[in-house]
């Protein structure tokens, strides 16, 4: 069955479309420039040592609540998905936030693990990283699509964006507890 999307502002839903493409690409543009020049922005006396920690409960959260989105949209409970994914994507951005407040200030922690878990944990890493950045542009189209009302298109994007997002909010906190113990 086709159901007909809204018409929408083309103006309006352009700019938002242009904000959502910009942001997509300028943050893990900012992730990746913090990682490679660790403490340029760093702010004297700032302790974000409890931030690594905080960022693993927010990515846990996030995860629960993708997840709770999942469950209420199969059940076409559609407020209650909006109120998870809303509460998803703030948990996120707060996770951003942190993230870039923490390595801004610190540089990378080395893994000191030896062996098999060595691989492992590199693995975990890098397709935790590249998914990353993808996840930014996936999650604000998707976000995007809802807002606009083009439901077509947000259900398309979200079978992308669902799985990949949860992956790199689950990967986060297994790498952050397999690197804990590295932490100075």
């Amino acid at each position: 069955m086709n159901i007909p999307e809204p018409i929408v502002n083309p103006a309006g839903a352009t700019k938002y479309k242009v904000l959502a493409a910009v942001l997509g690409a300028v943050i893990p543009l900012a992730v990746a420039g913090l990682y490679y020049f660790p403490g340029v922005f760093v702010i004297p006396g700032l302790n974000v040592k409890a931030l690594p920690a905080v960022n693993a409960g927010l990515n846990s959260l996030t995860a629960v609540f993708l997840m709770l989105g999942y469950y209420f949209i199969r059940r076409k409970q559609v407020s209650r998905h909006r109120a998870m994914m809303g509460l998803a994507f703030l948990l996120g951005s707060l996770f951003l936030v942190s993230y870039v407040a923490y390595h801004s200030q610190v540089a990378s922690t080395t893994f000191g693990g030896q062996g098999l878990i060595r691989g492992v944990y590199y693995f975990l890493l890098l397709t935790h990283i590249v998914l990353a950045a993808v996840t930014v542009a996936l999650v604000l189209f998707t976000l995007y699509f809802a807002l606009t009302e083009q439901f077509y298109k947000h259900r398309r994007i979200a079978r992308w964006t669902y799985p990949v997002w949860l992956y790199v909010s689950v990967t986060g906190v297994i790498v952050y507890f397999m690197i804990s113990p590295y932490y100075t």
